[in-house]
């Protein structure tokens, strides 16, 4: 079974495509909001040192966030996208914490991105028990830090278990009607509110 996971959500643009127990490629590009010109280079670039093309691919997994907002809504378009042109091809949703978190084995992980003003949208995950300490939420990162954990990843540097990932998607009944995990109100709906 082929895998293509997807996590623009962060500075750092993750995509992988494993095959079974194998990965058949995967990168970390480096950007600041322009994962737009690299996303679907990406992709293409995945299918071709695979030998394969995306029709082939079996399902698709996108981190839905929290994170960037235009970063999110990318990754979760693209994988819309696909699932919606290639009904065949199945659509699963992996938290973007969660996909930063799972590069760690039996270690309590804290992974945070930067919110603003002090703040993340952050989390603490146990992989011994495979549970939360500190549920995702908008947290003070100073809050955050307070608890007990053995390893921290942020936004800029963390490293991926795409089997992890796979193990751990959810999957999406309806793709078309898929909406990013923001963990907040947009700066947009803000405003409108106020």
């Amino acid at each position: 079974m082929k895998t293509l996971l997807i996590d623009s959500a962060t500075n750092v643009l993750y995509t992988a495509l494993c095959e079974d127990d194998k990965i058949l490629f995967e990168s970390y590009v480096n950007g600041k909001n322009d994962h737009a010109k690299a996303i679907i280079v990406e992709i293409e670039k995945a299918c071709h040192q695979a030998n394969t093309e995306v029709s082939k691919i079996d399902q698709v997994i996108v981190g839905y966030g929290p994170g960037s907002y235009t970063g999110v809504r990318m990754g979760v378009t693209v994988g819309k996208m696909i699932a919606t042109l290639k009904p065949q091809i199945k659509l699963y949703t992996i938290s973007t914490l969660f996909l930063m978190a799972s590069g760690y084995d039996d270690a309590c992980v804290l992974a945070s991105i930067d919110a603003r003003r002090g703040n993340c949208f952050g989390c603490i995950y146990d992989f011994k028990h495979m549970e939360y300490k500190v549920k995702e939420s908008l947290i003070a990162k100073e809050e955050l830090m307070k608890h007990d954990h053995q390893y921290e990843v942020t936004e800029q540097k963390f490293r991926v278990n795409p089997f992890k990932v796979i193990k751990n998607a959810t999957l999406v009944e309806e793709p078309r009607l898929l909406v990013p995990n923001y963990l907040r109100e947009t700066e947009a709906e803000r405003n409108l509110n106020a």
